[in-house]
């Protein structure tokens, strides 16, 4: 007899907690008001449940705190880096690995060193920051998501695949101009849609006939590596690892903020296997971040993300990721509210768009369905809609992202199945009272990353 059952626990009991934000509606709604309707801007003491990201915002393990203790905060020469340096090396195979401080360090380390202006970089969808350090070195950035991702509730497995068709097209009418390709393992901007192992292989196989390097954008490398074992034929009897590491053996390098599938803080690094770009890339990193051994890192954090990049690949842990994000993402669904389909491996992403079709994209139907969830529940969520994601042409005029969402991020290990019920519940609560969300409008932006410290005013 075995006993098969039906909920999925936590894989890991709790040690230590953290008062959370208790708020009145009106200490809420004076926060809205004081920080313009930008979550960002908020005080983390207003917070009841924070899912604006799960980047950096999870909860460590007793494993981690206590290698923290053991960090060697040498200048030079870590043993904590080399430890760092050595989980990483084994899970990506690349020769060589600068530490950074997170993710975008990494990449503007690599995209100021490699790239000229008039260049174009593809990608399956590139994310904010991606894009904005390949754009500030005066560079062309283009999405070629399979058109399976841009229907947000169709059911399909692997919808952040990337179009090799739309890619080979570009390759053949513009080669010159394409200094490498990219693409995001899991799709965070497509709703945190897995990529398929045979997807990373033909993309592979492109770039290398073409001479082009081909590199890996890895935050979430091991939900995605989850994601094929689950989902692809002819590997569900692999380890995350054996299949994380064989989408590495297809590409060039990577990039990863560390802060997600690291399980730490902290943390990212720059990965590949050209000695001509390392040498360039450590000579720039050394401008920036530091001394190659700790790259703007502590020793302690190097040791965190050394036992977090074991952790993260651990089965049970995965099984227990994935099905919490379905389980938010289900009883959403089943309220009758448009989400992304399936649920990706770090978010639930509504559509915002679909559900407030009062609210044209112009007025940011996302930014206003976050907004309204923090007054009336204490939630913090993040907009992934035109806010984030439009694209301002050479006229001033906006192209607006292909779809607007709201994106419940879901950190790493924090929250409970309570917490999430609760989050169910007031956006079931925000869809039934949709009508009193109402447009807003800009009142300050910034050139770049404006939603970062943008201020919107409701639309009367």
């Amino acid at each position: 007899m075995s006993f098969e059952p039906k909920t999925t626990i936590e894989p890991f009991r709790i040690k230590s907690i953290e008062p959370v934000g208790m708020t009145t509606l009106e200490q809420r709604q004076a926060a809205l008001k004081r920080v313009g309707l930008n979550l960002f801007q908020l005080r983390s003491e207003e917070i009841l449940i924070d899912l604006l990201t799960d980047s950096g915002t999870g909860a460590m393990s007793a494993s981690q705190w206590s290698a923290m203790m053991l960090g060697d905060e040498s200048y030079a020469g870590s043993r904590s880096f080399f430890k760092f340096e050595a989980r990483v090396k084994k899970i990506t195979g690349f020769k060589y690995m600068l530490p950074t401080h997170q993710g975008r360090s990494a990449e503007h380390i690599l995209f100021s060193t490699i790239l000229t202006p008039g260049q174009i970089v593809p990608s399956n969808t590139h994310f904010d920051t991606t894009r904005a350090n390949i754009e500030m070195q005066g560079v062309e950035t283009c999405d070629f998501l399979i058109s399976e991702g841009k229907n947000p509730m169709l059911d399909y497995p692997f919808k952040g695949n990337m179009d090799t068709e739309k890619l080979e097209a570009l390759i053949e009418e513009k080669r010159d101009r394409i200094p490498i390709v990219m693409i995001t393992v899991t799709n965070n901007a497509g709703g945190g849609q897995p990529v398929s192992m045979a997807n990373i292989r033909e993309v592979s196989r492109i770039c290398h006939a073409n001479d082009i390097p081909f590199f890996i954008d890895a935050c979430r490398f091991a939900e995605n590596a989850m994601f094929i074992k689950l989902r692809e034929p002819g590997y569900a009897d692999r380890t995350p690892l054996q299949i994380a590491q064989e989408m590495f053996s297809y590409a060039d390098g990577c990039t990863m903020s560390a802060k997600k599938d690291g399980l730490s803080n902290i943390g990212g690094f720059l990965a590949l296997n050209s000695e001509a770009w390392s040498e360039r890339c450590r000579n720039k990193m050394i401008t920036i971040e530091g001394f190659p051994t700790y790259g703007g890192l502590a020793g302690y954090d190097m040791e965190a993300l050394a036992v977090g990049l074991e952790e993260v690949l651990d089965e049970h842990y995965l099984r227990y990721r994935l099905g919490t994000i379905e389980y938010l993402g289900m009883r959403i669904l089943e309220a009758g509210i448009p989400i992304v389909r399936p649920t990706g491996g770090h978010a639930v992403f509504i559509d915002a768009g679909a559900l407030l079709d009062h609210i044209p994209w112009h007025q940011y139907p996302g930014t206003a369905l976050s907004a309204y969830l923090y007054e009336i529940s204490g939630i913090r969520s993040g907009e992934m809609g035109s806010a984030v994601f439009a694209k301002k042409n050479a006229d001033g005029t906006l192209t607006p992202a292909p779809y607007e969402l709201m994106r419940l991020a879901i950190p790493r290990r924090m929250y409970t199945r309570s917490h999430l019920d609760y989050v169910a519940e007031a956006v079931i609560y925000a869809a039934r009272h949709k009508r009193e969300i109402r447009g807003v409008r800009f009142t300050y932006e910034a050139p770049v990353l404006r939603h970062f410290t943008a201020r919107f005013e409701w639309i009367d």
